[in-house]
């Protein structure tokens, strides 16, 4: 239960961070379009980290996405 708060935790963290820089970023007058590009572009960079991190530490095969077939 602590583990996927603490995951759910940093994937907001990077969440608002990614939100935070590309709000700085585009130009002034910003759209509702212009809000919806930051939304999606920081909830993708949340979710990428999120799995590689999931990945790279509860999955200890090196072949996360391909089982071997019992014969």
């Amino acid at each position: 239960m602590q583990r996927a708060l603490l995951l759910g935790g940093s994937a907001l963290c990077v969440f608002v961070v990614v939100a935070a820089i590309m709000i700085k970023i585009m130009p002034a007058p910003l759209k509702s379009s212009d809000y919806m590009v930051i939304g999606s572009v920081a909830t993708l960079v949340a979710l990428l980290v999120l799995f590689l991190v999931v990945a790279s530490t509860t999955l200890k095969s090196r072949n996360v996405f391909f089982k071997r077939r019992k014969k």
